[in-house]
């Protein structure tokens, strides 16, 4: 038998596998089917800044504002009773989840501002929570607005957010930094427990029968993993902190992919969308398999066996393997 335990932001978990922020995570029940199916611990669905600060009718007003220009805007903003929960509810579902399942409850915060968010980072704590994963959802639109200010972003959330709790604290990433590696080692150094690589940025799309732009949600592949497996192979053993991958993370193999470049964790989502929570079974099952066909006798031997720093290769992950890819091309 493998050993499957793997040490994410300080917490010992059974295996490796954990399913990321979705709407499943919004029924207690379904987070008991996701420990039952093996999940070593559970991210929740996220709350986002904009529930923090208003209720129902006040976020709507809110949103409402200065879209009498706009008035298609509005569109584009929830109505106040899509929303699954208001933050006081957020906060009761942490607390009947940690009744109901053994496991780690990873709480979500998403937002781009410091306000709102250190009073609720504690009662999340408050309620249970194990950990707290920061989704800085942000997309800078303003020419004025430098690569820096955007760095300062994402720091002064988690400087904040660390100071008033003690629980871990993961940054969830956008691969849009000019230099991840650089941001990586800053929120490290900031005293970020872990990184959470990638977030998906979800595109607009244009409807060309009714000219309109609309919200467009197309799950992952897996050949949208290879960016983070990318980034993983290349930080791993650079910055001190807990690394995740998610994004195209499908099958047992692509679990097994994402460790060797050196995740201490695989989140899941889009399969479990897709095919049913008992997927989550299915992906430890296929990743302890292609352990043993491999002699692999822990996670913990495995991983990072082929990050950067360990692999026979080093530059397979930088300049030269673009070339290298581009010449292997089959010419006609």
């Amino acid at each position: 038998m493998v050993d499957l335990r793997t040490t994410y932001l300080g917490l010992t978990l059974k295996n490796p596998v954990v399913p990321s922020a979705s709407p499943l995570s919004e029924d207690v029940a379904n987070i008991k089917r996701m420990e039952d199916f093996g999940a070593s611990a559970v991210v929740m669905h996220s709350l986002f800044e904009e529930q923090l600060s208003h209720d129902a009718f006040a976020l709507h007003t809110h949103l409402a504002q200065g879209t009498e220009s706009f008035a298609e805007a509005l569109s584009y903003f929830p109505e106040p009773d899509d929303f699954f929960v208001g933050p006081h509810e957020y906060l009761e579902h942490i607390r009947r989840a940690k009744e109901t399942v053994d496991i780690p409850i990873i709480a979500s915060l998403n937002g781009t501002t410091v306000s709102g968010w250190i009073d609720y980072a504690k009662q999340m704590e408050e309620a249970g929570a194990d950990a707290l994963e920061c989704n800085v959802y942000y997309l800078p639109t303003d020419p004025s607005e430098t690569g820096s200010d955007v760095e300062k972003l994402y720091l002064d959330i988690l400087k904040a957010v660390k100071t008033h709790i003690t629980i871990p604290v993961t940054m969830k990433l956008s691969p849009f930094f000019s230099n991840p590696a650089a941001m990586a080692h800053n929120l490290a150094s900031a005293g970020a427990d872990g990184l959470v690589l990638f977030n998906r940025f979800y595109q607009p799309d244009i409807d060309l029968d009714t000219l309109e732009v609309k919200p467009n949600l197309v799950l992952s592949s897996p050949f949208e993993g290879r960016l983070a497996l990318r980034w993983i192979a290349i930080l791993r053993g650079k910055v001190d902190t807990s690394l995740a991958a998610t994004t195209g993370i499908h099958t047992g193999l692509d679990a097994a992919r994402m460790i060797l470049a050196g995740a201490d964790v695989a989140q899941v989502c889009s399969v479990l969308l897709q095919k049913g929570i008992d997927q989550i079974g299915t992906v430890i099952g296929e990743l302890a398999s292609w352990m043993e066909d491999h002699e692999y006798t822990s996670v913990k031997e495995m991983k990072g066996a082929l990050s950067q720093q360990s692999c026979p290769d080093p530059t397979a992950f930088e300049r030269a393997n673009y070339m290298k890819t581009l010449m292997s091309y089959p010419r006609s």
